[in-house]
């Protein structure tokens, strides 16, 4: 059970329960999820697996186990989930809903470490399960004695490449790769509900990607959306191995017929390539229609733009795509939604994760839509969709204030300044995962999230609305809240009352968007007339954005609760608002968003009266670092009481001791040498000698996305020029800080370090342990 806190600190963020996305069963009458928990007191985190109950809405514990994880519906009542045991060996276990804290049954113990456990019941009422783990260069197993041995064996630490990657984000490459593992589950048992005797078929598992040179899920963040299974094969993304990775994108879809999931003595067929013509970029996100016939993906066109707009596909007949394979002749297998004849396609979005509905006449497809996450809906067939229009959002899109809203337009006629140039957040925020339920048609389970709310069940039924295109806002979809983990923020002492938006005018014809937190207590009456200092945080990417959704990294709340009107813009590079904002910022990365951020400072300061300027700071991490530095060496900085830079670029001429060498090649137009004026144009470093505000810098050891050595290059030029600055770093984090109590104290440095030089007025703020002993050094 969660407790209400007093206020919303960066130990109440980190030591609240995670929620995972919640997933129905076969009848959606029940819910399967998953709470972590760290404690501070105990320093330990703790692993629940739980149901929820749809039509009550209650919660019973099903196991506590922090070795537990993954569990997966294979009837109303049964389910699968993994256990991790001695030296990460994974094994699969089976629970029911219906006998909380019963003892699980073993189906099998794999013998090396296995995740991303997928499952598809066929029609013999067999069960294909696939699962992904490493695999050596022969495609065996990764086993614990393998790697041991490797050790012993080895009697020196040299590593010798000859290709890149050399590293990725936080690790060094080895000869192992990830592989998808294939089997087959029968039940031996009664056939009766309730029988437990499962096995897997011959014992073993079967390595898809055995001889192939291919890899998946694709490192470092790859996972159950890299792959998909079919009643008759498995599809999956890779890179392609005749590139090189970080030079390229190029990461194709490929699908695996299979005669059957269990365990033979030849090798699985070689994969078959699916061509889809000139878009040769990231593929992602494969997908089964209800019957298998079919499979909807994304792709993007660039082979070198990682954050292209993907591309939503359609291969259309599975069976006849394997068994003509290599005899059209033809340059693509599949069909483009929305395709244009200039290549750029007709939808000015990125379609992400993609769902069938129940009689696969209709996708569901997420995407950002003016910060959030919104769901959209369309024909499954790119023809019909072509006919009815681009896809309609109709669950967490983008909603101005209506003009029936009592409570601002009271405020506005009151003269109340702190109503001015300021809109309220409408909406439940953003979507995070979406399923369908039960044997509906049309209705869906939705997880979603908001900057108040870290975890809300809803269910939506969009099946109100069958033609297209759909009435009025009001009548788009009905929803259900069945669970808002937090109480809509109550919990934590937050609301949506403090949540809201300005737009103003960037540096071209165009408009840029902010979000805005404000502190819990904005409207006491003890607060009227109050100024209060701003905290501007500019994200990273760069193309990325702000959105209306729960973090536990960067939450904007958490600044807010220490007394800070919180602005978040998103300037040109953002994305979700469109392909000409966010490739706006292509050889333009001190230029155009620079300037959207000086108006967006000015913006504040000329229309938000209740924002105390003779106290701001800004706060940025990775492009935001590098926005920070490059701010330091402008006039702007100079508005600044104090900075904080996280991750940041030191010098884009260093961005060759990156990984992923395809980012700076698109970012700055080519190679260092081929345009070298390009990077040292928006070098920060060249402007050192205009640094003067103080600043934090935040750099750790295993970020190989940008070397520490940025991180020490900076701290070097504000000591070496007597400015206020300090330095954390964690050897054991990578681009990100995730472990808990690392994470408390970059709550507590950050904080500790603004509030040093605004001095809030708001009680039990964070103070800055000024002595190294006390923070751990």
């Amino acid at each position: 059970m969660t407790r209400k806190a007093n206020k919303f600190t960066p130990e109440v963020l980190l030591s609240a329960p995670r929620r995972s996305a919640g997933a129905p069963n076969a009848n959606g009458s029940k819910v399967l999820y998953t709470v972590s928990t760290y404690s501070f007191e105990d320093h330990r985190k703790t692993s629940q697996i739980r149901v929820l109950d749809i039509e009550s809405g209650g919660s019973t514990l099903l196991y506590e186990d922090a070795n537990y994880s993954e569990p997966v519906w294979i009837d109303e009542d049964a389910f699968f989930f993994l256990k991790t045991g001695d030296k990460g060996v994974t094994s699969l276990l089976l629970g029911r809903a219906s006998r909380p804290a019963a003892e699980p049954i073993e189906i099998h113990n794999f013998g090396h470490s296995l995740s991303n456990l997928q499952i598809l019941k066929l029609k013999d009422s067999t069960i294909a399960i696939a699962l992904t783990g490493l695999a050596t260069p022969s495609g065996d197993p990764y086993t614990p004695e393998l790697a041991e041995s490797k050790e012993k064996q080895s009697h020196s630490s040299a590593r010798v490449y000859t290709k890149l990657f050399v590293r990725h984000w936080d690790v060094y490459v080895t000869a192992e790769t990830s592989t998808i593992w294939y089997g087959l589950i029968e039940n031996y048992g009664s056939a009766a509900p309730g029988s437990d005797s499962y096995a897997l078929s011959g014992g073993q598992l079967t390595n898809l990607l055995r001889d192939t040179g291919l890899e998946s899920p694709v490192p470092t963040f790859g996972g159950t959306g890299d792959f998909a299974l079919g009643p008759n094969g498995i599809a999956f993304v890779s890179r392609d191995p005749d590139h090189n990775d970080a030079l390229t994108t190029i990461t194709n879809l490929y699908y695996v017929p299979l005669n059957t999931y269990a365990a033979v003595a030849t090798p699985p067929p070689k994969p078959l390539l699916v061509k889809t013509g000139n878009l040769q970029g990231y593929s992602g996100r494969p997908t089964f229609s209800p019957d298998g016939s079919k499979i909807a993906f994304t792709r993007m066109q660039s082979k070198q733009y990682e954050s292209d707009k993907s591309r939503l596909l359609l291969l259309s007949d599975v069976d006849t795509f394997a068994s003509e394979y290599g005899t059209s002749g033809n340059d693509s297998d599949v069909t483009e939604f929305y395709a244009t004849d200039d290549g750029k396609g007709g939808w000015d979005a990125r379609p992400e994760s993609i769902l069938w509905n129940g009689d696969g006449s209709e996708l569901f497809v997420t995407a950002e839509h003016k910060a959030r996450n919104a769901l959209f809906r369309l024909p499954s067939s790119p023809s019909a969709a072509a006919t009815f229009g681009l896809p309609h959002i109709f669950i967490g899109g983008h909603e101005f204030v209506s003009a029936d809203d009592t409570d601002l337009q009271t405020r506005i006629r009151l003269g109340d300044p702190r109503a001015e140039a300021f809109q309220p957040l409408r909406g439940h925020g953003s979507v995070v995962d979406v399923h369908r339920l039960g044997t509906s048609r049309s209705k869906l389970f939705v997880t979603m999230s908001s900057q108040v709310d870290n975890s809300l069940y809803t269910i939506v039924d969009p099946g109100l609305l069958p033609n297209y295109p759909f009435p009025s806002k009001a009548e788009r979809y009905t929803m259900d809240v069945v669970s808002s983990q937090s109480r809509h923020g109550s919990t934590f002492g937050l609301s949506r009352n403090q949540l809201g938006e300005i737009w103003f005018q960037g540096a071209g014809d165009y408009k840029i968007h902010a979000l805005v937190v404000r502190p819990s207590n904005f409207y006491a009456e003890e607060n009227k007339g109050k100024k209060w200092p701003l905290a501007l945080l500019i994200h990273g990417g760069p193309q990325g954005a702000w959105a209306d959704s729960w973090s536990t990294r960067w939450n904007p709340a958490v600044f807010a609760e220490q007394g800070y009107i919180v602005v978040t813009p998103n300037p040109t590079g953002s994305t979700s608002y469109g392909m000409s904002l966010q490739d706006g910022i292509q050889n333009n990365w001190g230029g155009r968003p620079y300037e959207d951020i000086v108006k967006c400072v000015d913006y504040v300061e000329q229309n938000l009266p209740y924002v105390d300027m003779s106290r701001a700071v800004a706060a940025g991490a990775s492009y935001g670092g590098y926005m920070i530095n490059w701010i330091q060496g402008k006039p702007l900085g100079r508005r600044f009481k104090a900075l904080v830079c996280h991750d940041g670029v030191f010098s884009t001429l260093n961005q060759y001791s990156s990984e992923e060498l395809y980012f700076p090649l698109h970012d700055f137009g080519g190679t260092l040498w081929e345009n070298r004026a390009g990077y040292e144009k928006w070098d920060p470093a060249k402007n050192t000698g205009e640094w003067a505000t103080p600043m934090l810098v935040i750099h750790n050891e295993l970020d190989y996305r940008l070397p520490v050595t940025e991180g020490l290059s900076m701290f070097n030029v504000l000591q070496s020029r007597g400015i206020p600055s300090r330095l954390l770093s964690f050897p054991d984090e990578n681009h990100w800080v995730l472990k808990p109590e690392n994470s408390l104290v970059w709550h507590n440095e950050v904080l500790g370090w603004i509030n040093k030089y605004t001095q809030p007025d708001q009680d039990d703020v964070i103070q800055l342990a000024e002595e190294a002993a006390q923070v751990r050094i």
